[in-house]
């Protein structure tokens, strides 16, 4: 059975998208970032919570606080880049779900009155949004290097010291630079991934 993308989409999507290491210095514009964000946002989160919320850090002075939290390489990656996006949940997502889920508007403190249960469902449902994130981002004609080798307690503080919004994840995007990619890894095969039950 063949797919409705054609090869060339299925490729940039997903068959030669691999983490970047290296960027040119080209810049990434506000413009490609609005676009990626206005394509990925129409991707399904339960309720419709939308809680994923996105940081770019431009400035070097906003970049050099953020490796002081970067383990390892990824502070040198994280200077290297030309664009740089703290994800984040937005703990108090239900405060906008009036807007986003109007037919139910009872939903906000029937189901998310509990900061506890906010934040696992924020939490699952920004992680899929990121997921629609990076393949927004190839779909942009850019590469991804998505990063979780961070002290995201210390960006939280640096970052978000409201304690409204929690970190998960750091990317960099740009145009990938020299020898950016490392050699691929292995898969799962389908029979060594997927059950029937």
């Amino acid at each position: 059975m063949s797919l409705a993308l054609d090869a060339a989409a299925q490729d940039l999507l997903f068959r030669e998208a691999q983490t970047a290491n290296t960027f040119t210095d080209e810049p990434v514009t506000d413009e490609q970032v609005q676009a990626i964000y206005d394509l990925v946002k129409f991707g399904p989160t339960a309720f419709n919570q939308s809680p994923l919320r996105i940081t770019l850090v431009r400035s070097q002075e906003a970049r050099e606080r953020l490796v002081n939290h970067a383990m390892g390489a990824n502070g040198p990656k994280t200077l290297g880049a030309p664009l740089t996006a703290i994800l984040s949940v937005d703990l108090d997502f239900h405060e906008k779900l009036p807007q986003l889920f109007p037919h139910a508007p009872g939903i906000k403190d029937t189901f998310f009155s509990e900061a506890a249960r906010r934040e696992v469902a924020g939490t699952q449902n920004a992680t899929l949004q990121a997921g629609y994130f990076i393949v927004g981002i190839r779909a942009a004609g850019l590469a991804a290097g998505p990063m979780t080798g961070f002290d995201f307690t210390g960006v939280d503080k640096e970052f978000f010291g409201d304690g409204k919004q929690k970190s998960f994840l750091i990317i960099n995007i740009g145009k990938p630079g020299a020898e950016a990619f490392f050699p691929r890894s292995p898969r799962l095969t389908f029979d060594e991934a997927v059950a029937t039950v």
